[in-house]
């Protein structure tokens, strides 16, 4: 297991240089709301999800209850179904492994997941743990030293969550570098910018996704045939 986190370590580099100061910007604003390093260690361990811990930051802060931060957790975190259907062949025939790759399917793991094959020496089923495990610890160690230094030194997070865009833009270029096929990248953004202008910034996401699921679902076949061709 070793060889393979060291040879998938370049694989999640892009994803250190983003995850460590987004963990440190959660670790931060979770010590402004009173609650120590050890929770940041245990939420960034059990829940691993950037966008979900900055909200539960702000529905503790309000004193939010548990059906509401549920609601609110499900909704947010709706387009995690879309990524699990794209997903379904990569994890077959995985094992027991494949609970903790569900678990720690995040944007940017999925984006590496979806691009790169297993270097050479390593199985698939290796290289996916690996890089979910690196991706994991990365956002794990940033959001400790946010808890801890943010309890010792004030900090202003203003603009660090542009970091989440420049890697956003980081991975999608090297998907469609990776890619000769640019269609589907094509229907993903056009899809939601007409859901955008129609539907308006509070109601396209859901509907976009959907779209989205379902032409390249109708698409599909046509994709396969000519990855055989």
């Amino acid at each position: 297991m070793l060889t393979a986190i060291k040879k998938s370590f370049k694989y999640s580099l892009p994803v250190l240089f983003g995850y460590i100061p987004l963990g440190f910007a959660f670790g931060v604003m979770l010590q402004a709301a009173g609650y120590n390093a050890v929770w940041a260690f245990f939420m960034c361990i059990f829940i691993f999800s950037g966008t979900g811990q900055y909200l539960i930051v702000s529905l503790l802060a309000v004193g939010a209850g548990i059906p509401h931060v549920m609601l609110l957790t499900f909704l947010l975190h709706f387009r995690y179904f879309f990524y699990g259907l794209s997903m379904i062949d990569r994890y077959h025939k995985i094992g027991g492994l494949k609970w903790y790759l569900i678990f720690g399917l995040t944007d940017e793991t999925y984006a590496i997941l979806s691009t790169e094959a297993p270097p050479e020496g390593i199985t698939r089923q290796a290289f996916y743990a690996s890089v979910t495990f690196l991706n994991h610890c990365y956002w794990i160690i940033g959001g400790v030293l946010g808890a801890v230094i943010g309890g010792i030194l004030p900090f202003s997070t203003e603009g660090i969550d542009f970091v989440m865009t420049a890697l956003f833009a980081v991975l999608v270029v090297e998907q469609w570098k990776a890619h000769k096929n640019h269609l589907p990248a094509l229907i993903g953004f056009v899809l939601p910018i007409i859901s955008l202008i129609v539907l308006g910034a509070d109601n396209f996401l859901i509907p976009a996704l959907l779209a989205v699921s379902v032409v390249l679902m109708c698409l599909r076949p046509r994709f396969e045939r000519e990855e055989i061709l």
